[in-house]
């Protein structure tokens, strides 16, 4: 049903179609435009590094890395119409490289910039699968880049490196629920899109439960299977998106 806006005789199941449109978009083919997801992937990612700098966990090196992973993937949101979050974002994460050896201060510029990603996405392809998205990739990616500071020095404190893994993996399960809702197919794909989705939830459990056993051998099957997690994850964030809008191949 198209969205449109409610009138006050209309009553409750017009203003639940409203909150519906603000959820998902009407044009799914947003869903599916790599600068969407591109820039829900900077959300996530500059989210958690924001976190992690701001507890002052691991020196200016994690900030330097993963800033910067967050910077070139706000940037594909940075050059259309109507994208003033993202420049924001892009203008606020640039400050919080600059200044990543006062870890407090970059932290919260890192988070004003994820915050801006987010709203970008939000904008352009409404709040659930913007959320999700940032989730499902900020998590999982976040994990994955903290794990080698953990290699380095595994007598770290573990809880932020566990809690961004509990992130990826509630948010792998989130998008796979969005997408689902949004209206996937039947077919080969949609099956290819839930092995996808499901070995990345297995995955980022497994990592959490590697992170529980306290030996060096844990952190390091937490970061193999992360690796293998942003592979997935992203593939399955595509795919999905690629399915529920009817694109390419795809398409009825």
């Amino acid at each position: 049903m198209p969205c449109t806006t409610a009138s006050p005789t209309e009553g409750v199941s017009a203003h639940r179609r409203a909150i519906s449109c603000a959820a998902v978009p009407d044009d799914l083919s947003v869903l599916a435009q790599p600068e969407f997801v591109l820039v829900a992937w900077a959300a996530g990612l500059a989210l958690a590094s924001g976190a992690v700098a701001t507890i002052r966990l691991v020196g200016p090196g994690f900030t330097w890395m993963t800033a910067s992973l967050a910077a070139l993937l706000g940037l594909a949101g940075a050059f259309g119409d109507d994208s003033w979050w993202a420049r924001f974002g892009l203008i606020t994460l640039v400050l919080g490289l600059i200044l990543a050896r006062n870890r407090q201060l970059s932290g919260i510029f890192q988070l004003t910039a994820g915050l801006s990603f987010l709203f970008q996405a939000v904008g352009a392809g409404g709040w659930a699968p913007a959320v999700s998205a940032a989730l499902a990739l900020g998590g999982v990616t976040g994990e994955m880049m903290l794990a080698h500071w953990y290699l380095v020095d595994p007598r770290l404190p573990r809880p932020a490196l566990k809690t961004l893994a509990l992130v990826g993996l509630v948010g792998v399960v989130a998008d796979a629920i969005v997408l689902a809702v949004a209206g996937l197919p039947g077919g080969g794909p949609t099956v290819a899109f839930w092995v996808l989705m499901a070995t990345s939830a297995v995955l980022m459990g497994a990592a959490f439960a590697a992170l529980r056993y306290p030996a060096y051998s844990g952190v390091m099957a937490a970061t193999g299977l992360s690796y293998l997690a942003v592979l997935t994850t992203l593939a399955g964030v595509f795919l999905g998106r690629v399915l529920v809008a009817g694109l390419g191949p795809f398409g009825t």
